[in-house]
């Protein structure tokens, strides 16, 4: 597996080494011991697999707040999709920044995003199925939703009218949503 660095401090593309024949294809979507040795420490509880139909389909901005923060593990099984994480963390030298992959069933990169970030995508063609590993449990009461145009991020999704949700239509401005994760010089998982 090869591990590449983004320009937002703590996310990383996890690009998987794949194996084809006659037959296919196979390849290790995740190993805790291949991305240990890159001192990636996470270990999920979840897994999460959306559908949207259409392209131009947005999901997000959505972060878990408190003791109900998690790390995220995504990739694109059909279609593809821009994957977008903001990093959250005060103190952080990427705080408030952002960082977009492409991320699509052709290249099968994933994104490995730690706690204290929100995360959300737009989908770039029709029938777009997309997973989610998460190092803790989803709680209701924890959720917060960022608009996805809030100026303060400025987030480029390459659309001026996405196809979205009310609830995300609803979504605060980060400085109104009372998140408040500090950075340690660490990823949020390795402080716990």
């Amino acid at each position: 597996m090869n591990v590449i660095s983004t320009r937002v401090r703590d996310v990383f593309i996890l690009e998987p080494a794949v194996f084809g024949d006659e037959r296919g294809w196979f390849f290790e979507s995740w190993s805790e011991r291949e991305t240990e040795r890159h001192g990636l420490l996470y270990r999920f509880v979840q897994d999460n697999h959306s559908y949207s139909a259409k392209t131009g389909t947005l999901r997000g901005l959505h972060v878990q707040k408190g003791r109900h923060s998690q790390a995220k593990l995504v990739r694109c099984v059909r279609g593809a999709v821009l994957d977008v994480a903001v990093d959250l963390r005060k103190g952080s030298p990427t705080y408030m920044q952002w960082v977009g992959v492409e991320l699509s069933a052709q290249n099968k990169r994933q994104l490995l995003i730690p706690r204290g970030f929100l995360h959300g995508f737009i989908t770039r063609t029709d029938d777009v199925e997309f997973l989610y590993k998460t190092d803790n449990f989803y709680n209701k009461d924890s959720e917060a939703t960022v608009i996805w145009n809030d100026p303060d991020i400025a987030v480029d999704w390459g659309v001026d009218s996405p196809i979205i949700n009310e609830k995300d239509s609803l979504g605060l401005r980060v400085a109104d949503c009372g998140i408040d994760f500090v950075y340690s010089g660490a990823p949020e998982k390795e402080k716990t």
